[in-house]
């Protein structure tokens, strides 16, 4: 089994910039379809993006769609999403998923997950 850790997160002012990275161990990243999702305080955890487990197909939720980006290293098993133009609303706890079956496409089906990392944007 995949195993997952996240960084990269920290405090920004709206308008900035953050790269997440996640780092997978255990097993070749390549063999699994990833995708970052998100957790605001009282909210439900909502998905944020998704990358094919060669990296040829990417997909993004609309609120996000344009400002950040999703990409992945397979030869050094890391993830990352860049995040630009970041706004208050996209203050949450980012977490690093991974499947290895069903279509990238497919928000659901995600069953490895890391410890999450926070981000938070002020005003």
């Amino acid at each position: 089994q995949v195993q997952l850790v996240e960084s990269g997160g920290g405090l920004v002012q709206a308008g900035g910039s953050l790269r997440l990275s996640c780092a997978a161990s255990g097993r070749t990243l390549g063999s699994y379809s990833m995708a970052w999702f998100r957790q605001a305080p009282g909210k439900e955890r909502d998905f944020v993006a998704a990358i094919s487990k060669a990296g040829g197909n990417t997909y993004y939720a609309d609120s996000v769609k344009g400002r950040f980006t999703i990409s992945r290293d397979n030869a050094k098993n890391i993830v990352y999403l860049q995040m630009n133009s970041l706004k208050p609303e996209d203050t949450a706890v980012y977490y690093c998923a991974a499947k290895a079956l069903g279509m990238v496409s497919d928000r659901t089906g995600y069953n490895r997950w890391g410890q999450g990392t926070q981000v938070t944007v002020s005003s």
